[in-house]
C-alpha cells in the first residue's frame, strides 16, 4: 500500500464522515420531531411522559411523570428507585 492508496482511504473517511454530519444537522434543522415520530407506532400517542425532573443531589434526582391522567412522583438515586407516589392532576 503505497502513500497514494492511504491518502485515497483517508479522504473517502473524511467526506464519509462529512455526509454523515451533514445529514444529522439538517435532520435537525428541518425535521426536529422526525425521530419521535418514528418511534411511535403509526403516529400513537405516547402514554408516559416526564413533566418535570429535580436534581436533589450528585446522585439523587426526583422525577415527576405523567401515566395516562395520573401524575406520579419517583425518587431515582443510589441503585434504588423508591415507590412512585400518586398525585392529582391539577388542571392547566
Amino acid at each position: 500500500m503505497d502513500f497514494l492508496d492511504f491518502l485515497r482511504a483517508a479522504l473517502a473517511l473524511v467526506v464519509t464522515l462529512g455526509l454523515i454530519g451533514v445529514a444529522s444537522v439538517g435532520v435537525k434543522r428541518f425535521a426536529p420531531g422526525l425521530l419521535g415520530r418514528l418511534q411511535t407506532r403509526g403516529g400513537a400517542k405516547k402514554r408516559m411522559q416526564i413533566v418535570e425532573t429535580l436534581v436533589l443531589g450528585p446522585t439523587q434526582r426526583m422525577v415527576l411523570v405523567r401515566v395516562d391522567d395520573a401524575e406520579r412522583v419517583i425518587l431515582l438515586g443510589e441503585g434504588r428507585e423508591l415507590p412512585a407516589t400518586e398525585t392529582s392532576r391539577t388542571p392547566r
